[in-house]
């Protein structure tokens, strides 16, 4: 997976697994309390059918009990009485009272007339519920509910139904109504069915919200990788093009050092040998003379040639250390300028990979580059020193600083700086500078991922 994928994907994986979260949060809370308050709804409405059918029987045994409470137990026309007042007192399409003996005989039932004088103390429900025989046993026990399956007259169907039976000793009789729970159920339903409605509603809204802003974050992302891309691309080919003019600039330097310098010197010691040869011949005492200023033109070159040696790779650094090629460098510094310069490196370990050595040591020629050329300065301060492993240099002037005047000085955005600036990031390192009119102080920090293994560090010592 590229750099790019990866950003993308932590940009959008946590976004789209907060809002799966957040979503199934919300769903199973909103199911969750739907269910609960069906549940009380249902639970509800049962009592309410409940103490409807517990009143009707009440006010049905009010309305036998003058006839019932002065009758014998063999008093036929009490019952026929009894029985013709309870067949009366029906209510609504499905309302009715029953009344069964304690063998099973059906006595009243004013909906189903086909029942009276039979016996149904075997009947069964679809569910295999003994009906009748369940109603007459709960009325003995002192009277109670019972639920069931019974045909529902208004629609003919097979209906769960809630009877409340109560017992009429004295004649072996069992009195009771009922209602039926389909409306119950079907608001239930009603109430499950709008549930399920409610939750792929909050699903729909949340798809609107959420897949939007997935698009949003994933277009997003997708224009600030691009735009960095192309600012990548863009640095690429400046830094590119910033490669080849140094590599330009360094060999038309080393073209006019060796045209300028060893080139010269050379064509004079040939001169200066020419003119010897002659003089050998002529005039021996001369010959010495011009031999001499011939050798002398020589070890110019030879100085010359190991100066421009020095300046693209010193010896010294690979031979002594960083320390001593600073040191050296601080040296052909005062000889080739006059400026005073001071080194302190008492507290510096050398621990640094031969790379990070390099690069410490071309920030420090950069530096004092910059000093010659643009700070007018009178002082260098050079200080290295290491603080808890890391390798740290200091080097500070009292020159005019950057920007100070109008004398070319560098700006921040220089080549030179850009080069060290990348040189300690290279690294992972820090180039801090701070530059005013009382000079620049430019430190470079250098983190412990730049020293040699301890393993090596151990050999080394």
């Amino acid at each position: 997976m590229t750099l790019r994928h990866q950003i993308i994907a932590l940009a959008i994986i946590p976004l789209v697994i907060a809002i799966l979260a957040i979503t199934a949060f919300i769903t199973w809370q909103s199911a969750h309390l739907t269910r609960d308050n069906i549940a009380t709804f249902e639970q509800n409405m049962l009592k309410a059918k409940e103490t409807e059918i517990l009143n009707l029987t009440n006010l049905a045994l009010s309305a036998i009990q003058a006839t019932y409470g002065g009758a014998g137990a063999d008093d036929q026309g009490a019952k026929d009485k009894v029985a013709a007042i309870l067949n009366s007192l029906d209510y609504g399409k499905d309302g009715y009272f029953f009344v069964y003996d304690y063998d099973g005989n059906n006595i009243v039932h004013p909906r189903q007339g086909f029942r009276h004088g039979q016996n149904w103390l075997n009947l069964t429900d679809p569910d295999g519920d003994k009906v009748i025989a369940e109603l007459i046993a709960t009325a003995k026990s002192g009277g109670g509910l019972h639920q069931y399956k019974w045909q529902k007259p208004s629609s003919g169907q097979m209906a769960d139904k809630l009877s409340f039976v109560v017992s009429l000793d004295k004649w072996h009789w069992v009195v009771g109504t009922g209602v039926y729970l389909d409306d119950v159920y079907a608001q239930t339903a009603a109430a499950n069915a709008s549930m399920r409605a409610n939750i792929k509603r909050t699903f729909v809204i949340v798809a609107l919200i959420a897949v939007p802003a997935v698009l949003v974050v994933f277009t997003t992302c997708m224009l600030v990788t691009f735009h960095e891309r192309r600012m990548a691309d863009g640095k690429l080919k400046e830094l590119t093009q910033r490669v080849i003019n140094t590599q330009e600039e360094e060999r038309a330097r080393l073209a006019r050092e060796l045209h300028d310098g060893i080139s010269q010197n050379l064509v004079g010691v040939r001169y200066t040998m020419d003119l010897a040869g002659r003089k050998v011949r002529t005039d021996v005492d001369g010959a010495a003379q011009i031999i001499n200023r011939g050798i002398e033109a020589l070890n110019g070159a030879i100085k010359e040639i190991r100066r421009l040696s020095h300046d693209l790779r010193p010896r010294v650094l690979d031979d002594l250390g960083l320390t001593a090629a600073i040191e050296a460098l601080c040296c052909n510094f005062v000889e080739r300028t006059g400026i005073q310069t001071d080194i302190e490196a008492s507290g510096f370990i050398d621990m640094l990979k031969p790379e990070a050595s390099t690069a410490l040591y071309r920030v420090a020629q950069e530096a004092f580059n910059n000093v010659e050329r643009h700070s007018a300065a009178t002082r260098l301060s050079v200080k290295l020193w290491s603080e808890k492993g890391r390798a740290r240099m200091m080097i500070s002037d009292n020159g005019s600083g950057f920007g100070s005047g109008g004398d070319g000085a560098p700006n921040r955005s220089g080549l030179g700086l850009r080069n060290m600036q990348e040189r300690m990031a290279h690294f992972r390192g820090l180039l801090l500078i701070n530059s005013d009119a009382s000079g620049t102080v430019l430190t470079a920090m250098l983190p412990k991922s730049a020293n040699r293994p301890a393993n090596q560090q151990a050999e080394a010592a």
